[in-house]
């Protein structure tokens, strides 16, 4: 299975937990345009896919939901997504850049984590929050644009991430966890 394409008549609003877990073969995909929900781990493992195009009534990416699409270089996440889950894009080790939309308010616990070819990342200032771990092993990560809206940075951030600067203005963070940049 290298290819799937989903009609666009189709009434399916809901990529559901695991749908394509574990697809190693699976190439592309196009998700239905009426989707508004990507389940928990419903790419995970999806090694060969390369190219993602969230539709744009996308609200939810679940947790864990392409873990492992090691060979995803590219994904748009439309303005309509207001959650990315817990490790959302763990271990996606070709992701290059990635556009966080306006919409999300938190970068939560582990979503990029691993994520070795990414280079440099833009922060919305509609984040307040980036969580335990969101960048950490991100080795090729080069620039992070950290707005004022950003209070709280959790643990363990950008640990590993060693070609990043370990220096932001501290003065507006309300609460800096441990080993952010170590």
């Amino acid at each position: 299975l290298k290819t799937i394409s989903i009609s666009s008549h189709t009434d399916i609003d809901i990529i559901n937990e695991y749908t394509f877990y574990g697809c190693k073969q699976l190439e592309n995909i196009e998700i239905p345009q009426k989707t508004i929900t990507i389940g928990k781990s419903a790419f995970s493992g999806c090694i060969n896919i390369k190219h993602i195009t969230i539709p744009s009534l996308v609200t939810k990416i679940g947790d864990f939901a392409f873990d492992g699409c090691k060979s995803l270089t590219n994904i748009n996440i439309p303005s309509s997504v207001t959650t990315i889950g817990d490790s959302a894009f763990w271990g996606c080790e070709s992701l290059t850049n990635i556009n966080i939309p306006n919409s999300v308010t938190t970068i939560e616990n582990r979503v990029f984590i691993d994520c070795k070819s990414l280079t440099s990342i833009n922060i919305p200032n509609s984040v307040t929050t980036i969580g335990e771990s969101a960048f950490a092993c991100c080795r090729s990560l080069i620039r992070i644009n950290i707005p004022n809206s950003v209070t709280t940075i959790g643990n363990c951030a950008f640990r590993f991430c060693r070609r990043l600067p370990s220096h932001i203005k501290s003065d507006i963070i309300q609460r800096f966890g441990e080993k952010v940049f170590e």
